[in-house]
């Protein structure tokens, strides 16, 4: 008989959902979360498809004439354009005599007809594309999908290392106390006591203007990384704090266990759920923190484009009445921005070990 109830609960105990199964089953059930999931997923991949060359490989391209009308907006005078066509007219217009007043006009003869020998390949453009054209003529919704690549990235890439940064400080203070914890809280203070807007300008005013980061986006992955760690430093802190003293970590210990496999493999585990939750909203702000940082200068070199460079381009714009360009930019960050951030909330729900 004891035998048949082993083998039943050695059963059950193989049967039972883990942590990640029951927030799995808990995150289906939520409606928003999972729409939220699937609009992320939607943007991560149309990030690796840029990325890849598979949509928006020739972005910059110049599609249409400058500032080009939204297809919905066919109708509309593009004044642009209108100043364009009167450009071409007088270039085709026959020539002034000049002679009485030039010394260089008999000239210009000789050079018109070494002109016209060389091929010129006029390149048609378009008066209309389907979300409007930027000053060049490029096509703003495929200019928003590669700025897409830039923006996403830089969200994830530095949320991913500002996450890992203050899980391992936040763990090993949590953890030790003492000494270490005392060094690491100053540390802390030294970061928070400064406005976060102003760190992050500073540290990339620094990075810019030294060039010891190297070029391009790793920059501001850097920045955003190396300022935003004390958030997730703090919580971990009190996480491993309270967990330290547990039974599960003093059985650890007497069977031999060291200090390092207590942290990570045995603690760990427990608090991932907050690490993961931290992530998520991690990669919201650093989002809205590259924006703000190239609509301001400080973010993505010129030879490339995110949502940020956009909309500084987008401010020139209003005043000729051209809104497309921000209004592509301003609506694509914030859906992204508000799916994360409700998603961020169905996860929190998901795994809050309460509801175990």
């Amino acid at each position: 008989m004891s035998a048949i109830l082993g083998n039943a609960s050695a059963a059950a105990v193989r049967d039972s959902p883990g942590l990640w199964a029951l927030a799995w089953r808990r995150l289906l059930q939520d409606r928003v979360g999972m729409v939220c999931l699937v609009i992320v997923a939607a943007y991560l991949a149309m990030m690796v498809a840029s990325y890849t060359g598979l949509v928006a490989g020739d972005w910059s391209r110049e599609r249409g004439v400058s500032y080009a009308n939204p297809s919905f907006l066919a109708g509309e005078v593009n004044l642009e354009a209108k100043a364009l066509e009167q450009r071409k007219a007088a270039a085709k217009a026959p020539p002034v005599d000049l002679s009485d007043v030039d010394p260089l006009a008999p000239r210009y003869k000789e050079w018109a007809e070494r002109a016209a020998k060389i091929a010129v390949h006029e390149v048609k453009r378009s008066q209309t594309l389907p979300f409007g054209g930027d000053k060049w003529g490029r096509d703003v919704l495929l200019k928003t999908v590669k700025g897409s690549e830039v923006s996403i990235f830089v969200g994830l890439s530095s949320a991913l290392l500002a996450t890992l940064i203050g899980t391992v400080l936040g763990a090993l203070a949590g953890y030790w106390g003492g000494r270490v914890n005392d060094l690491l809280e100053w540390f802390y203070n030294i970061f928070t006591s400064i406005p976060y807007i102003l760190l992050i300008l500073a540290f990339a005013a620094v990075a810019t203007a030294t060039g010891k980061f190297g070029k391009g986006i790793v920059p501001i992955v850097l920045v955003l990384s190396l300022t935003g760690w004390t958030g997730i430093y703090r919580l971990m802190r009190a996480e491993y704090i309270k967990h330290c003293n547990r039974e599960y970590v003093k059985a650890a210990q007497a069977i031999g266990a060291s200090n390092t496999s207590r942290m990570f493999h045995h603690i760990l585990p427990n608090v991932s759920h907050v690490a993961l939750v931290q992530l998520s909203q991690y990669t919201v702000g650093f989002i809205k923190a590259e924006v703000i940082l190239s609509f301001l200068g400080f973010g993505v070199p010129v030879d490339m484009v995110s949502w940020g460079t956009m909309l500084a381009e987008a401010q020139n714009e209003l005043v000729i009445g051209k809104w497309w360009q921000l209004v592509a930019a301003g609506a694509s960050m914030a859906v992204l921005v508000t799916a994360f951030s409700l998603l961020t909330d169905s996860l929190r729900d998901a795994l809050d070990p309460k509801l175990r």
